[in-house]
């Protein structure tokens, strides 16, 4: 039997399409006090948003007879005709998020225009008014959001980790607060103060005020172009400053003063950094796009994160052109750079000389793989050697001479004895297998080699830190602080020393014994950490630790300087102690076998 559904149950499915979690509560309500003309926004929580979410604002408030028709679904003052679609340039217009809200939880209004004596008040539960009346309140909007889901006991269930959660009201709080830089914000959290954001003079300070880095500020570049499709303002991060992982970079879309999603204007990001920035890395960008309202749908999603242009294709080619034009503006394409050092000298042809036959001088009882020639105890690498022998490695009779004396039973496809192996071009190892050669990458071999170390540290907790003489202050974020604060002991096992500083930033005071990766980039593998942590926050123990000891021998791999021949041999000895030592924890190839049919082939 078909039937209308009661009000109250058409307001908790709406409720499901925009309050998803703590985080749609305090996007709404943000954005609903930045349409109030306010000056002064203030954003109290508690327990990440389960017990209170609190919205205060100093703007123009409502009047009395107001405050309960705000809580009938679809009640707006944004839209009274179908033209007034095509002219939205406010966040709220639906009428739909105060009603969803108020259907699962408790809720107090409290608001006061300049003109009034009093303010007035209603409370409602679960959507139901169960008191009004006049109050003494400052001018503005006061909404108080109490026990969140306390009706829909399954809703709240599924809710993250505490951490996990007030993480996502954080970049909720930055969407909005990006928007406006002419209106102060501040964000609590369990009493304590997270973000106190004055009126910045410009876009570019309310970024450094959130970020809490100038550093941040000066690798940005400024975007000011006027095309027939859309004016496009913003900023744009240098090649160079180009991050490695999601957690680290910052990417905003904003059209007529709206933060959205758009994977397809991403791309055309990506597309105009081609070939400027390492495959993998992320570049930062805060792009404003102002376009004819008529020309952009923001009515797609309930919850108003994503748009629709009139033309996608069109909009996709002006941000590309956009943004590459900004990039050579500045000249941050980079110049060509000539490797003059390896270059061949170019002879002088201003005299005429007879060609003569060179001379080649070769060796023929150098034997590479015995002990006596090929490395010394001082390190010599192996270039030393190509240049010493003429560039070969030795006939074809002295290693068949070599492998007549035992060879093959030594190794059974493994590497020869100590020191007999050769680095090459300070990228690979190659070593004599039965039957071929084998080619070990350096940086993946210490990247599974470190994967096991890190995989063990976790699982049994014995590790030693290396503490610092002078530690250093790392700026991650706020959300960043509140990753690392969440996984404190997981990381103590593992060796690191990490302790907070402010809400932004963190003192690394030390890291696990050996560990390289202090040498790099500390604000680039901490940012490998809490990326690993947030993308397997809520996993399995075992997942977690999978994940981290992953990110951290990926970190530590790039860290490490150029071997000695005596290293590459512990390297390999090592690499063949590990389970699945050919592939990395990513499955990548540590090791390639050239077989000897392949060699013999190449001289036929």
């Amino acid at each position: 039997m078909i039937q209308v559904l009661s009000g109250n149950i058409a307001n908790m499915i709406a409720a499901g399409e925009v309050v998803g979690r703590p985080s749609s509560v305090v996007k709404e309500l943000m954005e609903n006090a930045v349409d109030a003309r306010s000056g002064k926004v203030t954003v109290n929580i508690l327990d990440s948003g389960r017990t209170l979410i609190q919205v205060i604002d100093d703007g123009c408030g409502m009047a009395p007879e107001e405050l309960e028709l705000c809580f009938q679904r679809h009640a707006t003052s944004k839209i009274s005709s179908v033209e007034d679609l095509g002219r939205i340039l406010t966040f709220g217009f639906r009428g739909e998020a105060l009603p969803s809200i108020a259907s699962v939880s408790n809720v107090t209004l409290r608001s006061r225009r300049p003109t009034d004596e009093l303010a007035s008040e209603i409370t409602l539960s679960g959507g139901n008014v169960t008191g009004t009346g006049p109050v003494s309140a400052p001018v503005g909007t006061s909404v108080q959001v109490r026990d969140l889901f306390f009706n829909v006991p399954a809703r709240r269930k599924f809710l993250k980790s505490d951490n996990v959660e007030f993480r996502h009201i954080v970049e909720e709080f930055v969407k909005v607060a990006t928007t406006r830089p002419e209106v102060a914000f501040t964000l609590r959290h369990n009493g304590r103060d997270v973000f106190v954001l004055g009126k910045a003079q410009s876009l570019k300070m309310r970024i450094r005020d959130i970020s809490g880095s100038q550093d941040i500020v000066e690798d940005l570049i400024d975007i000011d172009s006027e095309t027939s499709t859309a004016a496009v303002r913003g900023f744009i991060g240098r090649p160079e400053s180009s991050h490695k992982t999601q957690a680290t970079a910052r990417e905003f879309f904003f059209v007529n003063g709206r933060y959205f999603r758009s994977p397809l204007l991403h791309k055309a990001v990506m597309k105009a950094y081609e070939n400027l920035i390492p495959d993998g890395n992320l570049p930062s960008y805060y792009l404003f796009l102002e376009v004819d309202p008529s020309k952009v749908d923001v009515n797609v999603s309930p919850t108003k994160s994503e748009v629709k242009f009139e033309d996608d294709s069109l909009m996709f080619q002006t941000i590309y052109a956009v943004v590459r034009e900004g990039i050579g503006k500045n000249s941050l394409s980079g110049s060509i750079d000539f490797d003059l050092a390896s270059a061949p000298e170019i002879p002088s042809v201003s005299k005429f000389h007879p060609a003569q036959e060179p001379v080649v001088n070769v060796d023929y009882s150098y034997n590479p793989f015995a002990s006596d020639g090929y490395a010394s105890d001082d390190g010599n690498s192996s270039s030393d050697l190509f240049d010493k022998y003429g560039g070969f490695l030795a006939t074809r009779e002295s290693i068949h001479g070599y492998n007549r004396e035992g060879a093959d039973k030594l190794f059974e496809d493994r590497a020869l004895p100590s020191r007999q192996v050769m680095v090459f071009q300070g990228k690979y190892i190659i070593s004599a297998l039965k039957g071929g050669l084998l080619v070990v990458n350096i940086r993946r071999a210490f990247e599974r080699i470190m994967y096991g170390k890190f995989l063990s540290a976790l699982e049994d907790g014995e590790t030693v830190t290396s503490t610092s003489l002078f530690p250093q202050h790392v700026s991650v974020g706020v959300s960043g602080c509140l990753t690392l604060e969440a996984h404190a002991d997981t990381l103590r096992s593992l060796g690191f020393d990490i302790r907070p500083l402010g809400t932004d930033c963190v003192v690394l005071a030390g890291v696990p014994e050996g560990f390289e990766g202090r040498e790099a980039d500390p604000q680039e593998f901490l940012g490998e950490i809490c990326s690993a942590l947030e993308e397997s926050g809520g996993a399995l123990k075992e997942t977690l630790h999978s994940s981290l000891a992953e990110h951290l021998s990926a970190v530590e791999a790039r860290s490490r300087s150029e071997i000695t021949v005596t290293e590459a041999q512990r390297i390999i000895d090592t690499l063949f102690s590990q389970p699945s030592s050919d592939l990395t924890p990513s499955g990548k190839r540590t090791m390639i076998k050239i077989e000897m049919d392949e060699i013999d082939k190449k001289f036929k």
